[in-house]
């Protein structure tokens, strides 16, 4: 199967409108060709396959679009994760993988899931234990103690920890806005938390979700203070040797960004590996907005020919390219929430590899 859908191109990748962020404008920029022979030096992709991750809430509830896959599109992507074509590995495998400096296998996928809505339960689980697919439930333990009709119970989550299939993932008590509290109330929350999946599933998570995919550099040191191993974001990407492990990006499916031919691209990915990122902070304020965003990429990649940045929610920007060194700047001041950017360039065998980003400002 080829990465690139013909007729659809690399824009069908971006999904800024997943979880209910509609793209309202573009700004592309490209440096040089987009001929993806001459973007790789051969073979790269073998030294580091990384992996890509995915991210789904809900299933068949077709009242909430924004974070849903049909049942429809779910089958098919389990189709084509059952193809024979691609390693789906639990993820702290991956992730245990990649932090010993490990090669993957070509095409290795994780499963991950937030929330847990009940449709996890009554649909993906049974479909996914069918297909013998691994998968990481991220849990908002207040959720779960409310005992609302949509969400899972402890109960339930008991029966899936028992699963080797199945790793349970914290996203705190509350599902607060993390970069917008204070350390100590993001540090109670986490406290909380851990402390009732201690009594109802007998141990607490090591791997970390945060909610809304909103992170500050303070939030993203306390997670890693505070004991767990990895933290996900919900930024688009493929994960590499490079990557932070506590900004991993997830590439989030719902209706509009979970079609087959999207999951179809997105599973071929490999990572734009990036040093040097600035601004180390991804929470914007009055005095760094916009924000200096800029990267270096390694030697090793080769050319950076067809490196394409894109951002969403209607900013502009331009990009300059400084020997290895891309920085981008924006037009116009961010706006008060999460902005994302998404650079792309083309790789080996018609892939595509991929660095996201998430900026976030507070509501005044």
């Amino acid at each position: 199967m080829r990465a690139v859908v013909p007729g659809l191109g690399p824009k069908i990748a971006l999904g800024f409108g997943a979880l209910g962020f509609g793209v309202l404008g573009f700004g592309i920029w490209a440096v040089g060709t987009s001929n993806p022979a001459a973007a790789q030096a051969p073979g790269l992709d073998q030294v580091d396959n990384g992996a890509v991750v995915v991210l789904y809430h809900r299933f068949g509830e077709s009242d909430f679009p924004s974070t849903n896959v049909t049942l429809e599109q779910f089958e098919a992507h389990l189709a084509l994760l059952t193809s024979g074509r691609y390693a789906v590995r639990p993820v702290p495998e991956i992730l245990a993988a990649l932090a010993e400096g490990q090669s993957l296998p070509p095409r290795t996928v994780g499963i991950t899931i937030d929330d847990a809505y009940l449709s996890v339960w009554t649909e993906a689980w049974p479909r996914l234990k069918a297909a013998e697919l691994p998968f990481t439930l991220f849990v908002s333990t207040d959720r779960v103690d409310r005992e609302t009709p949509r969400y899972m119970t402890w109960s339930q989550l008991r029966e899936l920890a028992t699963s080797p299939l199945v790793t349970i993932g914290s996203q705190t008590a509350s599902h607060l806005h993390m970069a917008a509290q204070t350390p100590e109330r993001n540090r109670e929350d986490i406290l909380r938390s851990n402390a009732r999946f201690e009594r109802e599933l007998g141990s607490r998570p090591l791997l970390f979700a945060y909610p809304y995919g909103e992170f500050s550099l303070a939030v993203r040191n306390l997670i890693e203070a505070e004991g767990f191993s990895a933290a996900f974001g919900q930024h688009s990407g493929a994960i590499g040797q490079a990557s932070d492990p506590y900004r991993l990006p997830r590439f989030a499916l719902n209706e509009a960004y979970g079609t087959p031919e999207r999951f179809a691209l997105v599973v071929e990915t490999l990572p734009l590996p990036a040093l040097d990122i600035t601004p180390d902070d991804p929470l914007i304020g009055p005095e760094n907005n916009p924000p200096a965003y800029g990267f270096t990429v390694p030697g090793t990649l080769g050319s950076l020919n067809g490196l394409q940045c894109y951002v969403g929610r209607g900013n502009e920007a331009r990009l300059q390219r400084l020997d290895r060194r891309i920085e981008v700047r924006f037009a116009a001041p961010l706006q008060p929430g999460r902005t994302r950017v998404n650079c792309t360039m083309p790789g080996p065998n018609d892939r595509w590899r991929w660095l996201g980003r998430q900026f976030y400002l507070p509501e005044r």
